[in-house]
């Protein structure tokens, strides 16, 4: 495993947010560029296809995945350059993500949110977007693709500890 896993968890009134960040040299607009348009996406995540509006559903592949399964993701906000608010329901249940960006002194920073329902399946998830978000920084800097046997099972015990842990930070 090359970078420690960088996740954090925290209890909401609904449930939990795993939250993950990462940091790019480079203007929100461009970080947004690589979150939003399609030919972007596929680089580190997937294309997408359809009419992109908030209230809306697309088609996105997950291009990395075993078989490149297309998903419907309804876009339940867009708040371009600072807020993407997405959603979709596939056999694993709801899932209800937000990439929030934020510009500084040069830095964007993005925070990807996962809002969820349950934490059953946090020692997945929590690599898969570890995983997920490496590959956007590698597509961003032309640096080879990470792979994900490190991060999954590496990450997961760290994942299955943050429920116990009593500071989320």
């Amino acid at each position: 495993m090359s970078n420690p896993p960088t996740g954090r968890l925290f209890p909401m009134a609904d449930g939990h947010d795993l939250v993950l960040n990462r940091t790019f040299r480079a203007p929100i607009e461009d970080v947004w560029a690589s979150v939003t348009e399609s030919d972007r996406t596929a680089r580190w995540f997937g294309a997408w296809e359809g009419d992109a509006a908030p209230g809306r559903t697309i088609k996105m592949q997950m291009a990395y995945e075993d078989q490149a399964p297309w998903f419907d993701v309804r876009i339940d906000a867009c708040d371009p350059p600072r807020r993407l608010a997405l959603s979709t329901t596939d056999e694993s249940g709801n899932w209800r993500i937000e990439l929030l960006l934020s510009h500084t002194d040069g830095q964007t920073e993005l925070r990807l949110v996962h809002h969820l329902d349950t934490i059953d399946e946090i020692g997945e998830m929590g690599p898969g977007w570890e995983y997920y978000l490496d590959m956007l920084v590698a597509a961003r800097d032309g640096l080879s693709t990470p792979r994900f046997d490190d991060y999954y099972p590496a990450m997961k015990p760290y994942y299955e500890s943050l429920p116990n842990r009593t500071d989320p930070t």
